[in-house]
């Protein structure tokens, strides 16, 4: 008969396995992807690091767990800032708002979502990431065109742009940490890139309606 886990085991086993997703978070935010190892996730999560093999293959299985995890909250908060029922540009607007003031109040966590050397692993996850920023706002363009508040457009083809404009934007204040959540320079960045996202979908920004 072949061997079960009890549901006890499997509580533990799935206790420890998001403790450790929970911990290399937490580094990543704190140090960036480059700045983590197995053997710092371990101490972290106050376990021995034998305990990581056991839950993952290795650093880039761990990191790809702990990419899906955030990059899952991001997407989330983004798809909350584009819903609704709102006019098209003022939706854009916010969903530019929430992806660029989240990156800038988490800088080391952004820049290893966005654009630090990673892990195949990991970039693969990267991919899906933007693909579902691509999503959500190709859907948003759709319905611009659909009820003329957008010109005629390929919205897949704008909302990638739309989201490589976003990442590129920030790439380099996210790196240099030169821009500080809160300060007039980060305000201003988000301020800019909204105009810049919003005009480049064919909308005018919500502050310049006549």
């Amino acid at each position: 008969m072949p061997y079960r886990r009890s549901t006890a085991v499997q509580e533990r086993l799935d206790a420890t396995r998001s403790t450790l997703v929970q911990a290399a978070s937490e580094l990543v935010a704190e140090h960036g992807y480059a700045g983590c190892s197995v053997a710092a996730v371990a101490e972290r999560a106050g376990v021995a690091t034998g305990s990581v093999y056991r839950h993952h293959a290795g650093k880039g299985a761990l990191f790809a767990e702990v990419f899906r995890v955030a990059t899952a909250r991001e997407v989330a908060a983004v798809a909350a800032a584009l819903a609704g029922s709102g006019p098209v540009s003022e939706r854009a607007a916010a969903g530019v708002q929430t992806f660029a003031t989240r990156a800038l109040r988490a800088p080391r966590m952004a820049w290893a979502l966005l654009a630090e050397p990673v892990d195949p692993l990991v970039e693969a996850e990267r991919l899906a990431f933007r693909r579902a920023y691509r999503d959500l706002f190709a859907a948003l363009v759709a319905e611009g065109v659909a009820s003329g508040e957008l010109p005629a457009q390929d919205p897949e083809v704008t909302a990638a742009a739309v989201v490589g404009a976003i990442a590129e934007a920030l790439v380099v204040p996210l790196h240099e940490g030169r821009v500080a959540p809160g300060t007039d320079p980060a305000r201003s960045t988000v301020t800019a890139l909204t105009r810049v996202v919003v005009r480049a979908l064919g909308a005018r920004h919500p502050l310049e309606q006549p």
